[in-house]
This record gives structure tokens, C-alpha cells and sequence, in this order.
């Protein structure tokens, strides 16, 4: 287990500066024990005590990358259990399985579906994050060409095979940083000697929590500490316990267990596979192996993802500004709505759909919803109409006529005093805006 705080402040050097963050050394030597701050953040610290205090300073979860370059999958680094008490910080890397068996051209045929799986939602690119290749043929060459072909759509890699294929075909694919699945009760020792060799991320396989904790310990005492977990239950309710016993025993700073960890779907049919992904997602895997490769899988599993990896404190914003839809010109209408990026987009899209070209202003509303904003103050005519005058739109268009929307139509009347412009009340409902638009502008 890890340093109590007492023990930590101990060996901090009492200033009670406050530059650290808390007010006090002792309050700060509890925030480095339960993993909340980072011993950097002192700024006295000597060399001797910041050497002591190393593992007490390490993050509860060692930090894990997948892969090379900016394509790297990073997992690990988390500090809480629940999503609300602070936020969690790397989304789960989602891995599509491929098998070794497909011929040339199913392979080809799989890896161009694969790169096209890349989708647009709310202003976010939604992708997937790598491939895991597993070694069905048992033929260590044709497991080589299947992952060399893989190597170009430029993705991390999961390396599934026996420890001799994987002997023959990882020293080729260690640039790329492939992890290599998995180190066992039979060939840890020989799977370590060639993740170090190959200066790769290791996967470490057991039977249940225990062996699988026991492993992690021998191969870290072997020098090897990019580590991911496997505890190799396959049973839904099961691996989720296991899965929710290593980040609970992690965070506690149980060393064997303070490493990311994975899981693979099983199920055969498709919604039910789906069902198994966002449970396993929820319940804190860092890389999950999935069979899926239909947009219609996929899509709603990245949504589910990226919801749940946002931070609950700080909502979606698009940047606050003034966005032209289509080509505008001097005659183009122009209307308000927050830099909540729902909301945004959801106006956005409506403007389009009605076909007249248009400008949009996201007020910064610091990424709230249009009743929450002007219920907050965040929302209001004073800073529509700064907006208006910062962005010069009086020199943009002819007719100075701007549109609120319907739900704050308590706005207009100041609004037209302090800008000047003429303000028309828009629709309560984003969907409303192609008919009102066609009305007013057409």
C-alpha cells in the first residue's frame, strides 16, 4: 500500500507557503496520498524527499500508451472511482478485432471499412481507435502480413498470438509500439524479455484477480511496468466486478493492481455485443476488444463513450463568436443562440436545412442551453448587444434585424434599445426555423 499522509508530510518541508494549491504541507500531503495532487507542485521539495516520496507521488493508475506518435492510445492516469467527484481523463481505446484467417482481399475489404469509420457529432470527430489482430491461421508469416497491411491506416495495433508467433513478428511492427497480448502464468518471463526487447506495452493475462495481481508484480520486478490487465473472466457480471475491484484496489495504491486494464466483447449478436461494450466502458476498461465494425453499432458506442469521458463540470462549448451558414451576403438574417454545443448545432442545422444563407451568434454562455443562460444571467441583452458591436455585423448586412430566440423573447425590447437593431422573436424549438425562416426572409 501506499504512504499515508502523515507519512508523506513528514518528509515535505512545512512552509505552509500555499503555492502548492492547499493552504497547508499537511493538507497536501493527504491530496498526494489519495492521489488528488502531484509532488511537483511543491515547489521546496528536496531531491532526497521528492526520491522517498516517489511512489507515493506516482498515479494511483500508471499511465499506458498503445501505439506511436500522435495516434497513440493513452490509458491508465485515472484518480476517481466516480465520474462526479472529479472527472475521468482517457476515453477507452476501442479496438476492432481482426482475424489473421481472412483472405487478401476480405482483408483488404476489412481495413478499408475500418477507415472510413470515422463520424462528426456536436463538432467532435468520433473515430476508432486501433485494431486487434489475433493470430487465427497459427501461421506466424501470414500473421506478419495481415498486421504489416494494418500498419497503413496509421492506428495502434493489439497483437493477439502465441508467444513464439509473436517472438517472430513483434521485433518487425516495434516502431509502432504494438501492445503484445498476452504474458501468462507459462511465458511471463519470456513474453518480458521481449516487450523489453522491443521496448513494447505488455498485456498481462491471468486466471482471476489474484494471479493476475501476483503477475503484474513479478513482471514489474523484472523491470517491465507498462502494463495492461487481464484478468481473463469473459462472463459479463464477472469481468465487471473484476474490472471495478482493480480501479477500487488501484486507487487505494495497491501497487499489482495500479495498472489500466482491458476487456472483449463475446457476444455473438450484435445488440447484445453492444450492450456488453457500454457496460464495460462504464465499469472502467482502458482498451476494449470489440467484433463490431457497422456505423450502426459503433456510432452509438463512441456517443456513449465521449458522454461519459466529459467532464460533468464543463459542458460541451463551441468557441463564442460569429458563424457564417452558407453563403451570406448584406441581405443574410441574423440569430443568437449560446456556444452550448447542442444547442448550437441544433440551430445550425435547422439554418441549413431552410437554405437561406444566415449568420448565427453563440454568445458565450459559458456552454449552457438557452433557458439555463438567461435563467443564470449568462444570456442576456447586454451581451447580445456587445457582441453585435465586437463583431461589427452593422457593417455585414443592410438591414439591421436580428433573431432571439422564442424562449427568451423578454430580451427584444432592451435589446432593440441598447443595439439599435430591429429584433424579431425566432421559434421556441431549433426545428421550427426552416418554416420561420421561409416566412420572414424567403
Amino acid at each position: 500500500m501506499g504512504l499515508s499522509g502523515l507519512d508523506i508530510y513528514k518528509q515535505l518541508p512545512k512552509k505552509n507557503c500555499g503555492e502548492c494549491g492547499p493552504p497547508t504541507c499537511l493538507a497536501f500531503a493527504m491530496s498526494l496520498a489519495a492521489g488528488k495532487a502531484a509532488l511537483d507542485a511543491c515547489p521546496y521539495v528536496s531531491d532526497e524527499a521528492r526520491e522517498n516520496l516517489a511512489s507515493a507521488a506516482a498515479p494511483p493508475i500508471r499511465l499506458l500508451k498503445v501505439g506511436a506518435g500522435e495516434t497513440a492510445v493513452e490509458m491508465g492516469d485515472e484518480t476517481v472511482i466516480f465520474r462526479h467527484e472529479k472527472t475521468f481523463v482517457n476515453p477507452t481505446g476501442i479496438f476492432i478485432e481482426v482475424g489473421d484467417d481472412l483472405s487478401d482481399e476480405d482483408v483488404k475489404a476489412k481495413l478499408e471499412q475500418i477507415k472510413g469509420l470515422v463520424f462528426e457529432r456536436v463538432g467532435m470527430e468520433y473515430a476508432i481507435d486501433g485494431l486487434a489482430l489475433r493470430n487465427v491461421s497459427g501461421d506466424a508469416k501470414r500473421f506478419l502480413e495481415v498486421a504489416k497491411a494494418a500498419q497503413a491506416l496509421g492506428k495502434p495495433l493489439v497483437l493477439i498470438a502465441e508467444q513464439a508467433v509473436l517472438s517472430e513478428a513483434a521485433p518487425a511492427l516495434a516502431d509502432d509500439k504494438p501492445l503484445l497480448y498476452a504474458a501468462t502464468a507459462e511465458n511471463f518471463e519470456a513474453m518480458t524479455e521481449l516487450a523489453q526487447k522491443c521496448d513494447c506495452p505488455l498485456a498481462v493475462r491471468g486466471e482471476g484477480l489474484d494471479q493476475t495481481a501476483e503477475l503484474a508484480k513479478k513482471i514489474a520486478g523484472l523491470g517491465h511496468k507498462d502494463l495492461i490487465l487481464d484478468t481473463g473472466n469473459r462472463d459479463l457480471p464477472q469481468a465487471i466486478s473484476d474490472l471495478t475491484q482493480i480501479r477500487r484496489h488501484a486507487l487505494k495504491k495497491f501497487r499489482p493492481l495500479g495498472y489500466p486494464a482491458m476487456a472483449f466483447t463475446t457476444a455473438d449478436d450484435p445488440e447484445e455485443e453492444m450492450v456488453e461494450a457500454t457496460a464495460l466502458i462504464a465499469k472502467y476498461a482502458g482498451l476494449l476488444v470489440v467484433k463490431a465494425d457497422q456505423v450502426s453499432q459503433l456510432l452509438p458506442l463512441l456517443s456513449w463513450r465521449q458522454n461519459l469521458y466529459t467532464d460533468p463540470q464543463k459542458p460541451i462549448q463551441v468557441k463564442a463568436g460569429v458563424y457564417e451558414v452558407g453563403e451570406v451576403t448584406p441581405e443574410s438574417p441574423v440569430y443568437v443562440t449560446t456556444n452550448f454545443s447542442l444547442t448550437y448545432y441544433s440551430v445550425e442545422g435547422e439554418v441549413q436545412a431552410s437554405k437561406i444563407p444566415s449568420y448565427i451568434i453563440a454568445v458565450d454562455t459559458e456552454g449552457t442551453s438557452v433557458l439555463t443562460a438567461w435563467a443564470a444571467g449568462k444570456l442576456t441583452s447586454e451581451a447580445v448587444a456587445e457582441m453585435l458591436e465586437k463583431e461589427g455585423m452593422g457593417d455585414k448586412v443592410n438591414e439591421k434585424r436580428i433573431v432571439l430566440p422564442g424562449h427568451v423573447a423578454v430580451l427584444s425590447g432592451k435589446l432593440k434599445e441598447l443595439s439599435g437593431w430591429d429584433v424579431m422573436v425566432g421559434p421556441r424549438e431549433a426545428s421550427g426555423i426552416p418554416s420561420f425562416a421561409k416566412s420572414k426572409f424567403a
